[in-house]
């Protein structure tokens, strides 16, 4: 097995999953892409009630398996109310701050299927007008949804289908710079998909044999709490998320290298199935780095919660300004790639 990563290939993917709306509870659109590109590429899938996607390759050991996994489920808000202006108030769907979104533009995604642009913005966004425009809560109070249709009333707006409960998705505006740098929303955790994604493709175009049977858990509902926290195939052993690194004041991670975590919020990793990712990118000669991660939750540490007796451990790119407009760089999602393709081919501790 000899590894060389795709670059144009995985951004184009990712391109392709981060323009594709997904906001956690609307995932359908995604899923099905996801399942179209297993189906393109002969890898054997289930699809779950929950509307997730598992997919399996076997190994020469169908004894113990692997599993990895990454989410496609975005940040993204739903309609909460329409106001007697026939502009939006929103509810969030996952846990960002309003200032992240702030100025952005957006879609409304009716019931009946119709697709409304908008763009969301302070109430009191018109600094000719409001004096405390500047100084004011960015709250669920003060933000809007300014609809891009001729509406001034709630009833002129819900003449366009648009109604609470409808969700509302956040423009990517994805990017790749001349050096090397992607710039987009939803890098969390499209970026990690797109990587699975290539590495299942890799396998199966080369036929490569690999040790274990390796399940690729694509989970819809992580940002929320319970993406990958069931249907995990009992002979699992180990359980790895494939992830975000966390970078900020304090952190190791930056946006050139794989990030291996140690620790978040729920606590340590396995710290075993940890070291040994360390010690694969050391003889591999992988660029990585061992962070903490102070406010985090992944897949792998909601299975955990579940009950699953499994090694969990958690890796990824580093995201910059995550669950904002995000950024990373070409080289992390090869050194990621390459940690990927290096512990697959590896022993089950």
């Amino acid at each position: 097995m000899s590894y060389k990563f795709q670059e144009q290939e995985t951004v184009s993917l990712l391109k392709q999953l981060v323009e594709i709306p997904s906001p956690s509870g609307y995932t359908k659109d995604i899923m099905d892409f996801m399942e179209q590109f297993l189906k393109d590429i002969d890898v054997n899938y289930i699809r779950t009630n929950k509307g997730a996607l598992i997919a399996t390759i076997l190994g020469e050991n169908d004894t113990k398996h692997r599993l990895l996994t990454a989410h496609t489920d975005t940040l993204g808000a739903m309609v909460k109310e329409v106001k007697s202006s026939g502009r939006l108030k929103l509810a969030m769907v996952g846990g960002f701050n309003w200032n992240a979104v702030e100025g952005e533009y957006c879609t409304i995604h009716t019931a009946d299927g119709r697709k409304i642009r908008g763009t969301i913005l302070m109430h009191q966004t018109t600094v000719h007008v409001y004096k405390n425009a500047t100084t004011l809560a960015r709250d669920e109070q003060n933000i809007e949804v300014r609809v891009d249709e001729k509406v001034k009333s709630a009833s002129e707006t819900r003449e366009l289908g648009i109604e609470v409960g409808d969700f509302v998705s956040f423009d990517p505006r994805f990017e790749q710079t001349e050096s090397g740098f992607i710039k987009s929303r939803h890098l969390d955790d499209k970026a990690s998909t797109a990587l699975l994604l290539q590495l299942m493709k890799a396998i199966k175009e080369n036929k490569w044999t690999i040790p274990y049977t390796t399940h690729f858990y694509i989970s819809n509902n992580e940002e929320i709490g319970f993406g990958g926290n069931s249907n995990i195939p009992e002979q699992t052993v180990e359980y790895i998320a494939v992830d975000m690194g966390a970078i900020g004041d304090g952190q190791t991670s930056d946006e050139y290298t794989v990030s291996i975590c140690a620790k978040d919020s729920s606590g340590p990793y396995h710290y075993e199935l940890t070291r040994n990712l360390v010690e694969l990118a050391k003889a591999e000669g992988i660029d990585y780095k061992l962070d903490i991660y102070p406010y985090y939750g992944s897949d792998a540490s909601a299975a955990i919660r579940g009950g699953f007796d499994v090694k969990h451990a958690l890796f990824g790119p580093g995201i910059e300004a995550s669950h904002a407009y995000e950024r990373t760089h070409i080289q992390s999602l090869e050194n990621t790639a390459k940690l990927l393709y290096s512990y697959i081919q590896s022993e089950i501790l």
